[in-house]
């Protein structure tokens, strides 16, 4: 039998693959599975999952003939797993030895549909500890309690999959697989289904994954179109949530959470490619008028000054033909 499986995406992540996995041999276990997913890299980095494979206990390797994205390959990944539980790891992350032992230890004690954790952020030499934005700890709770408030940082907004583990009837409910071929903020629609139809989870203090930001061939390092995926991903959490049975709850808090987001990445446009700065403003000024107009007037008025101005400005922006998210 298979306690846990672990899904692990690596696409062109040569330079920091080895220590994933040796991270990952460092938590091996008889009943542990490590998936290693290979989204068709590039580099080198498919040889040493192959090595890997016959090397480190517990290894299955899959490797995708066409890159389609971290969300496809966690589905990949899930669509393996045997394990009562799984958890996830990025190819350029690591982790402390023996901390799946305890990952596991904390969910069966607790009994719940799904943890989340704590973790470390690693930037160059810096180390930063990162905490779930919930206050209580080891207590089971439902997690459309941890939805809300709208004006602050709360559950949703920690959308980091690999901070956590999730019992295996959350598959079979269909609520762990990722939408299909999103290339950015993949996280966002997969953490707000989990807490609107997840019955029960927990957050513990346990630290153990180290999170490598900063690396130059991420997504969010990287300008170009495939950022523009943000807009598909948020425009499904609102779509998703206006359906709720609490909609005039939940609505502004998701509402607000993406005008946050259009807002951040204007305000960082210069490393966009000029191409999809321009494109960046026309889909986002075609959300803004997606959205539900009451909601985005409350949203708009509970921000701040700065923001809100750069958005109710892009919302004045005249309509271009032929743009679409």
């Amino acid at each position: 039998m298979v306690k846990l499986s672990v899904i692990v995406p690596f696409y062109n992540v040569q330079q920091y693959a080895p220590d994933t996995l040796k991270s990952l041999r460092a938590n091996a276990r008889e009943d542990f599975e490590f998936i290693l997913v290979d989204d068709c890299s590039r580099d080198e980095t498919p040889d040493i999952l192959a090595r890997a494979e016959r090397e480190l206990p517990g290894a299955v390797y899959v490797r995708h003939e066409k890159n389609g994205g971290l969300a496809t390959a966690r589905n990949t990944g899930i669509d393996k797993a045997r394990g009562d539980y799984l958890t996830f790891l990025d190819g350029d992350d690591w982790l402390a030895p023996d901390y799946y032992p305890q990952l596991l230890a904390a969910i069966e004690e607790l009994d719940c549909d799904f943890v989340r954790t704590d973790h470390v952020q690693s930037t160059a030499r810096a180390r930063t500890i990162q905490r779930v934005p919930q206050g209580r700890r080891g207590v089971v709770m439902n997690p459309r309690d941890a939805i809300l408030p709208a004006d602050r940082s709360t559950s949703v907004d920690y959308a980091y999959a690999w901070a956590g583990i999730y019992h295996r009837r959350l598959v079979d409910r269909g609520l762990l697989h990722f939408t299909d071929g999103l290339r950015t903020a993949e996280d966002r629609p997969w953490i707000w289904k989990l807490h609107r139809e997840a019955e029960s989870f927990a957050t513990v203090g346990l630290l153990g994954v180290f999170y490598r930001r900063g690396v130059a061939s991420s997504l969010t390092q990287i300008g170009d179109v495939r950022q523009l995926d943000f807009i598909r991903a948020f425009d499904q959490v609102v779509a998703e949530t206006a359906k709720d049975r609490d909609a005039d709850k939940l609505l502004p808090k998701a509402v607000r959470t993406y005008c946050a987001i259009i807002s951040h990445h204007l305000g960082s446009i210069e490393r966009f490619e000029p191409a999809v700065a321009r494109k960046l403003k026309s889909m986002s000024a075609a959300a803004l008028r997606r959205m539900p107009q009451d909601v985005l007037d409350e949203a708009l008025d509970s921000m701040d000054i700065q923001r809100a101005s750069r958005l109710r400005r892009l919302r004045r922006r005249p309509a271009s033909s032929g743009v679409a998210a």
